[in-house]
C-alpha cells in the first residue's frame, strides 16, 4: 500500500512538473512576441488558444454557432467602434457563417434531411439567391468588383436560412434563442439610456467628431440622435421595435404572470428607448404590426385593447406640443408635411425612368458605399438608398423587385397558415412572433432600409425559418400525443 501512494505522489510530482514547464514555455512565447510585436504579439497565442476551440465548436454543434452568429452580429458595431483593430470584423461574420455551412454540409452527409426543406419558402429563397447570383452579369452593371463586395453579404446571410431550419429542432432551444436576443436588447436599450443621459462614451465622441457628414445625420435641433450599440439611429429604433412586438406576443401566449410582467416592462423599456433614435420610421411600424396582430386575433379582448391602444396614438398624434421628440413622432403619421420624407417621394420620382428600362436593374451594390467607391460617376452611384425596396428596384430592376416581394408575400401567407393550424399554445405564440417580426421587416423597408445592417439581417432570416420550424415541431409533438391506432382482430 505504501509503495502504491509513493508511486501516485511521484506520479502527481512529474505531472507537475510537465505542466509547470509548459507554463513557463507558454509565457516565455508570450514575453517574445509582446516585446517583438507589442500587445498585437501577444494576442495572437490568446486569439489561437480561444479561437480554434470555438470553431470547432461552430461546425460540431451547430447549436452554439447559431448562439455565436445572433450574440456577433448584435456587437459586431459596437465592437468595431472601440477603434482596437482595423480588421474589417464584416470579414469575420462571413468566415462564422461559411463554418456554419461547413457543419451543415457535414451533418447533412451522415443524418441527410433535405425533406424539411421541401416548402415554397425554402424555394423563393433559392431563386432569389440564385437571381443575385446571375447579376454578375449583368449587362447594365457598372461594377463587377461592386457584385463581389456586395453578394457575400446577401447569398450568405440568405443561407443562414436553411441553417437555422435545419438545427433548431426543439422547443428548448427556441427558448435559448428568445432569451438570448431579449438579453441583449436589453443590453441595448440601457446602452442608449446611457447615452441620452451621460453622454457619449469617449471612443464614441471621436467617431461623431471626426466625421461632419455623421453629425449631419445624428443631430436633430441640436440633439442627438442615439445608435446605442447598433450601427445607426435607424437600426437601432427598428431592433427595439421588434423586440417590443416579440415581448408582446409572448405575453399573449401560456405564461405566468411574472413572466408576463417582465415581458410588459422589457417591452415598455424598448419603445422608451426607441424614442432616443429619432426614427420617424419606427414609429409607425408597432402601431402597424398591433393592427396586424388584432386582426389575427379576433375576439372581444383583444379589440378592446386595440381600440385603447389607437385611442391613446391618437391623442398623442393630434395633442398641441412644444416637445421636439412628440413633435417628431406627429411627424411619422403626416409625412406630406415632412420635408425629408417630400425629398424621398422626389427621389424615388427621378428613379422610376431608370427602373422601367432596366428590368435586370444596374447591377447588385451599383448604389450608396459600393457605388460611390467603384463607379462614382455612374447614375446610381449619386442615388441615396433611403428604402430598402427603391434599392432593390434599383440594382437588381423591377424583376428583382417582384422577386422580393413575392419572397416576403410567400412568407407572410405561410405565417398565418402554420399560425391556424399550430395546436400547442407555446409554439402558436412564437409563430406570432416571427410573423409580427416578419411583418415590421416588410413594412420598415419601404421608408428605410430594414434588414441590410448586423443583427436585423440575421433575425429577419431566423425568423422567417422559425415559422417553418414552430409548425414542424407541432407536427411532431401532435403525432407523440395522438393515441395509438386501435386494432380489431377478425
Amino acid at each position: 500500500m505504501g509503495s502504491f501512494s509513493n508511486r501516485v505522489i511521484h506520479s502527481d510530482k512529474r505531472v507537475y512538473l510537465v505542466l509547470g514547464i509548459i507554463g513557463i514555455i507558454v509565457s516565455l512565447c508570450f514575453a517574445f512576441l509582446i516585446k517583438e510585436l507589442g500587445l498585437a504579439g501577444g494576442a495572437i497565442p490568446l486569439a489561437l488558444m480561444i479561437g480554434i476551440p470555438v470553431l470547432y465548436g461552430v461546425i460540431a454543434y451547430p447549436r452554439f454557432g447559431i448562439i455565436i452568429l445572433i450574440i456577433s452580429a448584435f456587437l459586431l458595431m459596437w465592437v468595431y467602434k472601440f477603434g482596437w483593430v482595423e480588421f474589417p470584423l464584416g470579414t469575420l461574420m462571413d468566415g462564422l457563417q461559411a463554418l456554419l455551412i461547413i457543419g451543415f454540409l457535414i451533418k447533412q452527409k451522415y443524418h441527410s434531411n433535405w425533406r424539411i426543406f421541401r416548402n415554397p419558402i425554402s424555394y423563393m429563397i433559392l431563386i432569389w439567391i440564385s437571381y443575385n447570383l446571375l447579376e454578375f452579369f449583368n449587362p447594365w452593371a457598372e461594377s463587377r468588383l461592386a457584385w463581389v463586395y456586395t453578394i457575400r453579404s446577401v447569398a450568405a446571410i440568405m443561407l443562414m436560412y436553411f441553417i437555422f431550419t435545419y438545427s433548431i429542432t426543439s422547443v428548448k432551444f427556441i427558448r435559448t434563442i428568445i432569451i438570448v436576443w431579449l438579453s441583449l436588447c436589453v443590453f441595448a436599450a440601457l446602452y442608449a439610456i446611457r447615452q441620452e443621459y451621460w453622454g457619449l462614451f469617449p471612443f464614441e465622441q471621436r467617431i461623431v467628431d471626426a466625421d461632419p457628414l455623421l453629425q449631419s445625420l445624428l443631430f436633430i435641433d441640436g440633439h442627438l440622435r442615439k445608435f446605442s450599440i447598433f450601427a445607426d439611429p435607424v437600426s437601432f429604433s427598428y431592433n427595439m421595435v421588434v423586440a417590443s412586438a416579440l415581448c408582446l406576443a409572448l405575453v399573449w401566449g401560456p405564461t405566468s404572470v411574472f413572466k408576463k410582467i417582465v415581458l410588459l416592462l422589457m417591452a415598455a423599456l424598448f419603445l422608451t428607448t426607441m424614442f432616443y433614435a429619432g426614427t420617424r420610421a419606427a414609429y409607425v411600424l408597432l402601431p402597424s404590426a398591433l393592427i396586424f396582430f388584432a386582426i389575427l386575433n379576433l375576439n372581444r379582448k383583444i379589440l378592446i385593447y386595440a381600440g385603447i391602444a389607437a385611442v391613446v396614438i391618437t391623442f398623442f398624434v393630434f395633442v398641441p406640443t412644444s416637445n421636439p421628440t412628440l413633435y417628431r413622432f406627429q411627424s411619422a403619421f403626416r409625412p406630406s408635411a415632412d420635408a425629408s420624407y417630400n425629398v424621398r417621394q422626389i427621389n424615388q420620382k427621378r428613379m422610376q425612368p431608370y427602373i422601367r428600362s432596366h428590368p435586370f436593374g444596374g447591377g447588385l451594390g451599383a448604389t450608396g458605399a459600393w457605388g460611390v467607391r467603384f463607379a462614382p460617376y455612374s447614375f446610381l452611384a449619386q442615388f441615396p438608398p433611403d428604402s430598402g425596396y427603391m434599392r432593390v428596384a434599383a440594382e437588381l430592376g423591377w424583376i428583382g423587385l417582384i422577386l422580393l416581394c413575392t419572397l416576403i408575400f410567400i412568407v407572410l401567407k405561410t405565417g398565418i397558415e402554420n399560425f391556424f393550424e399550430i395546436k400547442d399554445p407555446e409554439l402558436k405564440a412564437y409563430c406570432l412572433a416571427m410573423l409580427l417580426i416578419v411583418f415590421i421587416f416588410h413594412f420598415g423597408n419601404f421608408p428605410q432600409e430594414a434588414f441590410v445592417q448586423y443583427p436585423s439581417n440575421v433575425l429577419f432570416y431566423l425568423s422567417i425559418a422559425l415559422i417553418n420550424v414552430t409548425r414542424r415541431l407541432d407536427i411532431e409533438k401532435q403525432k407523440k400525443l395522438a393515441p395509438p391506432p386501435i386494432i380489431t382482430v377478425p
